[in-house]
């Protein structure tokens, strides 16, 4: 259910509470009213939520760019210390 009919069907019940009982109608108008308070923590509860995944996603991004990022630079490495480690054999065989 969406935000626009959640609001429409508390306004259509507590239009047909008129005919009720000054006690039901206190009973219901104040049931909706806690549905409807209900509802608005339940939305903002849900956009933090969104919030908490969007900045999740973003630091899983970054995170994944500095993984990417160190196997560069191992791989980099390697290579320096293979190259390295070639030159000093063929220093010694000299």
């Amino acid at each position: 259910m969406n935000d626009n009919s959640m609001d429409a069907q508390l306004a259509k019940v507590l239009d047909n509470v008129e005919g009720l009982t000054p006690e039901d109608r206190e009973r219901i108008e104040r049931f909706a009213n806690d549905t409807r308070n209900r509802h608005e923590k339940m939305r903002s509860t849900l956009g933090e939520l969104q919030e908490s995944l969007d900045h999740l996603r973003l630091s899983v991004k970054y995170l994944v760019f500095d993984l990417e990022a160190t196997r560069r630079e191992n791989q980099y490495l390697r290579r320096l210390i293979e190259a390295n480690g070639d030159t000093e054999r063929d220093e010694q065989d000299d």
